[in-house]
């Protein structure tokens, strides 16, 4: 669970859309409390691909990681520049199901005020 955790959070800050493409089951959905509905794989990989190509020196700290009997949990604050903006620092909380060692669903709660200027600047 640890490790593809890492590996999923490594591709996310690396725009690695392949590596990503291999830790998602087809089907996987994600969903988003800032606009409460879920995203198709391609969908998903749309955005991440978006936000690599936007944002600078894209990381994930304060992380505390918690398994679960069918993936895990985690806290973090993304942490990123926009570029015409500055600094972006977006608390948020993941719940991660994994099935035969891919990720089929993802429930992620940001805080919406901060992805506020992404959210204006995005592809969604």
């Amino acid at each position: 669970m640890n490790d593809l955790a890492d590996r999923f959070f490594a591709a996310v800050r690396a725009g690695d859309t392949a590596a990503l493409t291999a830790l998602y089951d087809p089907d996987a959905r994600i969903w988003h409390n800032d606009d409460g509905r879920e995203q198709t794989v391609e969908e998903n990989l749309r955005v991440l691909r978006w936000l690599a190509r936007t944002v600078n020196d894209l990381r994930y700290e304060e992380i505390r990681r918690h398994p679960l009997a069918d993936g895990f949990a985690q806290q973090h604050v993304l942490r990123a520049t926009l570029p015409g903006h500055g600094p972006l620092e977006v608390p948020a909380s993941l719940f991660v199901r994994i099935a035969d060692g891919r990720i089929t669903r993802i429930d992620e709660y940001a805080d919406s005020a901060a992805t506020a200027v992404l959210r204006a600047a995005g592809p969604r």
